[in-house]
C-alpha cells in the first residue's frame, strides 16, 4: 500500500541515533544514510519497499510534529513492541502510552506510543496474539 514514509527531523545526528536503535529491534536494515543531504532510509530485509525515511525538510524550514498525524511500525511479537518502547526512550524519546494491551482496538492488539526527539508520534504495534511460554518458562527450568 505504501512506498515511503517521510519524517522530518532537525538535528540529523541524534535522529539517526534515535532511529539506527529504534529499527534495530525491529530488524529493518539500513538502506543508505547521506550526511551531506541530511536523510536516511530504512527498510525490511526482504522488500526493497515500504522506507521509512528521515531528513530535513526540503523547504529549509524547521521541522515540526503534526497535530493528530502518527506512524505506527509493526513488530513482530510483543516483546519487541517492548524492546522498541524501551529503545525510543533511552535514545531520547518521550512516551506517549507505555507498551501494553489496547482492547479497544481489538482483543490482540499490543502497542506502545512515544514521541522520537523532534516530537514526531510513532507507535510500533503487535496484532498477533501473546506467544505460548515455552515449556522451560512455564515449569521453572
Amino acid at each position: 500500500m505504501l512506498s515511503h514514509v517521510f519524517i522530518g527531523i532537525g538535528d540529523f545526528e541524534r535522529a539517526c541515533s534515535f532511529y539506527d536503535s529504534l529499527m534495530g529491534t525491529l530488524d529493518l536494515r539500513l538502506k543508505f544514510r547521506d550526511p551531506q543531504a541530511c536523510w536516511s532510509g530504512w527498510m525490511a530485509a526482504d522488500a526493497p519497499r515500504p522506507l521509512f525515511l528521515i531528513g530535513k525538510p526540503y523547504d529549509g524550514q524547521p521541522a515540526s510534529a503534526g497535530n493528530g498525524q502518527m506512524i505506527a511500525l509493526l513488530a513482530a511479537d510483543r516483546v519487541t513492541v517492548d524492546r522498541a518502547h524501551a529503545a525510543a526512550l533511552a535514545h531520547g524519546g518521550t512516551c506517549e502510552g507505555p507498551p501494553g494491551l489496547r482492547p479497544q482496538y481489538h482483543a490482540n492488539y499490543y502497542g506502545a506510543y512515544f514521541r522520537d526527539p523532534d516530537g514526531n508520534k510513532l507507535c510500533v504495534c503487535c496484532h498477533e496474539p501473546q506467544a505460548p511460554a515455552s515449556p522451560a518458562t512455564a515449569t521453572g527450568a
